[in-house]
């Protein structure tokens, strides 16, 4: 199943299905699950390790607070055997107290349900604390939009955007939607697309970029291409050019996840964003950088469906428009 978000279209503007579709529901405290046939003689420890990779600390929560119940019961989780219509129960929403400071900040919520939150972040800001004083950033406005909310949890970031770069960020609710969630993206299930703008007619207009990523021993903040990095690989597509010639609008999809890894491959092949100083990019008045998250596709830990979230551009925005990010839909 499919869901399509975006703050000009209805949460969920069409579906269709993936295979078989986990049917859950909450119940307060608690998450109920319909065990579905393909999971027709599987013990409780093989859901909650294997399908649900639940760590071992949670998996101990759960356990010794009697918090997975099966048809109502407390069966032995190595012995207990679930069929298709069982219905297994987990205390996933239990309260939690607020670890982070409350900031008030217009939160951009762009999906949102009992498990994930998906948020748009506006340009100049940190998406978690820095600092043990630090109250200014992302996850302290969503924090203060839990609270609002009635939500009895710290809001869990389960990936980073620079303080400059705005778009799509992925939040977890509870503590075992963030570790499902943590292992799609070391897995490469949760895909992010890019807008940028970059100096120069980039060629060709199709390509990858695959070179490690490593610190710059001469700049505290800086990375740069290194033998002795981290693999790095960044595919793009030019979708225009500029006018003028002295530009190229790209998309850009991550396959890695590394600080700074779209600012440092651009850069590496001469063309640095727009606006990146740090990188080579020439400065503006309007902006840092010229980069978007512009779209993010996940599956849902939960349901199985696939979740594909577009963030549209800051209001006002000099550099990206909402015609080119409904365009990336179609592509």
């Amino acid at each position: 199943m499919v869901s399509i978000c975006a703050f000009t279209m209805p949460r969920i503007q069409y579906s269709r299905k993936l295979g078989v579709e986990m049917k859950t529901k909450r119940m307060g405290d608690w998450l109920e699950v319909i065990i579905p046939e393909k999971w027709n003689g599987f013990t409780i420890e093989k859901i909650l390790k294997k399908e649900w990779n639940v760590p071992r600390k949670l998996m101990h929560s759960f356990r010794s607070n009697r918090e997975v119940t099966l048809n109502n019961e407390n069966p032995h989780w190595k012995t207990a055997t679930v069929k298709n219509g069982d219905v297994l129960r987990i205390r996933l929403f239990r309260p939690k107290p607020l670890e982070v400071t409350p900031t008030y900040m217009e939160i951009d919520v762009i999906y949102e349900d009992d498990h994930i939150l998906v948020v748009n972040k506006p340009t100049g800001v940190f998406t978690h604390p820095n600092t043990p004083n630090e109250q200014d950033t992302l996850v302290n406005g969503v924090a203060f939009y839990f609270q609002m909310n009635g939500i009895e949890a710290t809001p869990k970031y389960v990936h980073r955007l620079d303080r400059d770069t705005s778009g799509a960020i992925l939040f977890a609710k509870h503590d075992l939607a963030i570790a499902m969630l943590g292992k799609e993206l070391q897995e490469r299930k949760i895909k992010r697309t890019y807008l940028a703008w970059a100096h120069g007619n980039i060629k060709p207009v199709r390509g990858k970029i695959i070179e490690p990523i490593g610190k710059d021993r001469h700049h505290p903040v800086r990375r740069r291409v290194s033998h002795g990095g981290q693999h790095a690989e960044t595919h793009y597509e030019v979708l225009s050019y500029h006018a003028e010639g002295d530009a190229s609008l790209v998309k850009l999809q991550l396959q890695t996840g590394r600080t700074h890894q779209i600012r440092v491959h651009l850069s590496y092949i001469g063309h640095p964003l727009i606006g990146d100083e740090m990188y080579g990019g020439k400065s503006s008045i309007n902006y840092k950088q010229a980069l978007h998250a512009a779209r993010l596709t996940l599956v849902h830990p939960f349901t199985e469906e696939e979740v594909q979230c577009f963030a549209m551009p800051p209001k006002q925005s000099p550099l990206f428009t909402k015609e080119q990010i409904e365009r990336l839909n179609q592509r």
